[in-house]
């Protein structure tokens, strides 16, 4: 009787083990599908194109800045100043038209380049100081989102509202730059920062040196890879993405707040660790993360839809990124 439980037994394991393995590579994707199926079963008009539209526009820039946040996590970095950093460009950016009249390319440009001292003072602060990367970033945190509200004097900028002197302001947003933040601009701003991460990481030996450096930094560097150049090189990369997703967003609000991008910090965190289960690969990628801020996107959309109160959605996104998280660990365990 032992003789004959035992292949069933054996089989059952098998099945077990496969059905783990299946879940701990797709379950961020079987999650979107069981969602969207609970929220259109509840409200049908979850589906339509219009919302569909919806939820991409709404993720676009937290997709922007969590990709961003990917790139530093390659190295195992771990950039805690982008919501600084996003505020700082927003500030900068529109600062750039309404205080300075400037074209919207110069404006761009300024807020792009300006924003990276950031990554200057982190990658010196980790690479040179030897700080660890969370405690380092998380002094800039605070530092440059003191400089972005000394630069603004504490309140906000928008078109008409005279400088901190008193001085009157005459500069306005152009039409092209209030597109960048519109659908489907902001959209296929997104996808193609996706795309071009994907490829950077994963098709040139750039990305695939940041991978081996992340891995393992001793082993990297006995290898012959300058494990302290592509360390920096990660977040002048991270602090660029960043600073582009602080112009999105100010093209879309078309103004610059106080403190505009702290709120996307733990939801591009939620995103980029979702996103290192997704198909099986247990490390920070461009698309893991797109599918994880499309799981974030669709889970408060959703219960937006249902009238859940704007409190609890931190619960129930925390409560995802718990589950992710324990998706990626458990397996490595």
């Amino acid at each position: 009787m032992l003789a004959k439980t035992e292949p069933a037994k054996g089989r059952e394991k098998v099945w077990h083990a496969s059905l783990l393995a299946f879940t701990n590579k797709w379950g961020t994707v079987m999650a979107i599908l069981l969602l969207v199926i609970f929220f259109t079963a509840m409200m049908p008009q979850f589906i339509e194109s219009s919302n569909i539209l919806t939820i991409l526009r709404s993720i676009s820039i937290v997709t922007v800045i969590a990709i961003g946040l990917t790139v530093s996590l390659t190295v195992n970095g771990f950039d805690l100043s982008v919501g600084s950093a996003a505020t700082f460009s927003n500030s900068l950016v529109v600062s750039m038209y309404v205080w300075y009249s400037m074209s919207t390319f110069a404006s761009i440009a300024v807020a792009l380049s300006v924003t990276l001292v950031v990554a200057a003072v982190n990658a010196f602060l980790i690479v040179k100081v030897k700080i660890p990367d969370m405690l380092a970033t998380l002094s800039t945190m605070f530092i440059f989102e003191g400089v972005a509200m000394t630069y603004t004097g504490g309140g906000s900028i928008s078109e008409g509202m005279p400088r901190l002197d008193g001085t009157p302001t005459e500069g306005k947003l152009t039409e092209v730059f209030k597109l960048l933040g519109q659908a489907p601009y902001i959209i296929i701003i997104m996808l193609v920062v996706v795309v071009l991460a994907h490829i950077f990481l994963n098709y040139t030996k750039h990305g695939r040196y940041m991978y081996i450096v992340g891995g393992n930094q001793e082993a990297a560097r006995l290898s012959g890879i300058p494990v302290d150049r592509y360390r920096a090189i990660a977040y002048f990369l991270s602090t660029f993405l960043v600073a582009l997703g602080g112009v999105i967003l100010a093209s879309r609000i078309g103004s610059a707040q106080i403190n505009a991008g702290a709120g996307y910090l733990m939801p591009a965190v939620a995103a980029a660790f979702i996103g290192f289960s997704f198909g099986g690969l247990g490390r920070p990628n461009a698309i893991g993360t797109f599918v994880g801020a499309v799981l974030v996107g669709v889970l408060e959309n959703g219960l937006v839809m249902m009238s859940v109160p704007y409190y609890s959605l931190n619960i129930v996104k925390g409560a995802v990124l718990a589950l992710a998280l324990a998706s990626t660990y458990y397996r490595k365990n």
